[in-house]
């Protein structure tokens, strides 16, 4: 019998950088299992399948436990690698947003990322083997006027993606954030942040990012910063400015026009 292909887990799988990923897998001989909360996961699980691989699409919502369960409930055998990508944003000022918009962000960027990496690096370390991707964001590296929460939690990604690729090492698993810039996908509309100077800023094509992550991912890097060479400055130039500057700026670019 020859042996399976190998596996890999990719959320918010439908569209932008969740979909480019999949398809950078998938270009990679991997069989892959897919997840998003929207339909479009089944159209994106035909377009993947092209690539000659098994395609399992799982539409279930994150945000909540049953959603997480429902998904590693899906995963038929070991993974092999696992990009947990999915993350939602909210635009606006802290207290002019309910606080169950602010909530669903957390659930979804933060409490699913920690539920899925325990689960799936606790497989991949029992065997030794196994390569995990988590979507940070250059948002990690600034306070974040104008998004507050998406930014502390995609700095709270950051901060888990190295502490286990420490805790990891010499175990045959890596861990690898991804960290982009202002892409162009879907996730300024639905944040609310459409007008703004950080969504006239997206111009890293999401395809470009996906393939530096995967490469990062397969390399076995901690970290790589995903778009154009600008974007490489920013992330260098944040290590260097206070965060007071950082904020200002930030809410000058979040700002949404009336």
């Amino acid at each position: 019998m020859p042996e399976p292909r190998p596996l890999a887990l990719i959320t918010g799988a439908s569209r932008g950088i969740g979909l480019e990923l999949a398809h950078e897998f998938a270009r990679h001989g991997y069989d892959l299992v897919v997840n998003a909360e929207d339909a479009a996961v089944e159209e994106a699980a035909t377009a993947l399948r092209t690539h000659g691989g098994e395609v399992i699409a799982v539409r279930t919502d994150l945000a909540t436990e049953e959603g997480v369960a429902q998904l590693a409930g899906a995963i038929p055998r070991p993974l092999d690698a696992a990009a947990l990508n999915a993350g939602v944003g909210q635009g606006g000022a802290f207290l002019d947003a309910p606080v169950a918009d602010q909530l669903r962000v957390v659930d979804v960027d933060v409490r699913s990322v920690v539920h899925l990496a325990h689960l799936v690096l606790s497989d991949m370390k029992e065997r030794r083997h196994g390569k995990l991707l988590l979507t940070s964001s250059i948002a990690s590296t600034m306070p974040g006027p104008g998004q507050p929460v998406y930014n502390a939690a995609k700095s709270f990604v950051q901060s888990l993606a190295e502490a286990l690729a420490d805790e990891l090492r010499d175990t045959g698993v890596t861990v690898t954030s991804l960290m982009p810039g202002p892409t162009n996908t879907d996730f300024f509309r639905r944040a609310g942040l459409e007008g703004t100077l950080i969504a006239r800023s997206a111009t890293d094509d999401p395809a470009k990012v996906a393939a530096q992550g995967y490469a990062a991912l397969e390399k076995g890097r901690t970290t790589v910063v995903g778009g154009s060479p600008m974007v490489k400055a920013q992330a260098l130039v944040n290590g260097l400015l206070p965060d007071q500057v950082k904020a200002a700026a930030h809410r000058v670019f979040t700002k949404v026009p009336r």
